[in-house]
């Protein structure tokens, strides 16, 4: 059975998709730790990132690298968190998001009812600053 992220990059069930290219994704997260907080995943449907071929692996944090650039310029937090944990998902997963502190990478701290109209200002905001600083793999939809 396809992950829910496998389903997600199919199209089958609705996200706020950021990028999109031959190997990757990125997303924003339905159970936001902050603003913008968005994931990076691999098409490939790979349980353990070690697991990834490393130029996977590679591209993935250029990626992230990409976006955590793009929520400093939106955002401008103190720093940009980037964790790998994958307990709550099957399928390869890395958070980027903008934090104060190490307490903001907590998931008990999760926001499960995040306001649409806010996620949806985050998303354009955050793909209008990947499109200045010249990707060309922002999603458009």
């Amino acid at each position: 059975m396809a992950s829910i992220f496998s389903r997600i990059i199919s199209g089958d069930i609705p996200s706020r998709m950021l990028w999109e290219d031959d190997t990757c994704v990125s997303f924003l997260d339905v159970r936001p730790l902050s603003s913008g907080h968005a994931l990076v995943v691999p098409r490939l449907e790979v349980d353990q990132w070690v697991d990834l071929p490393s130029a996977t692996a590679t591209h993935l944090m250029g990626v992230a690298h990409a976006v955590g650039t793009a929520q400093r310029a939106v955002f401008d937090p103190p720093r940009i968190g980037l964790m790998i944990a994958g307990f709550e998902v099957p399928h390869t997963h890395v958070h980027v998001l903008p934090i104060a502190s190490m307490a903001d990478l907590d998931f008990t701290n999760a926001n499960g009812s995040p306001d649409p109209t806010a996620l949806d200002q985050q998303l354009v905001d955050l793909r209008a600053a990947l499109a200045s600083a010249g990707h060309d793999s922002v999603s458009t939809r």
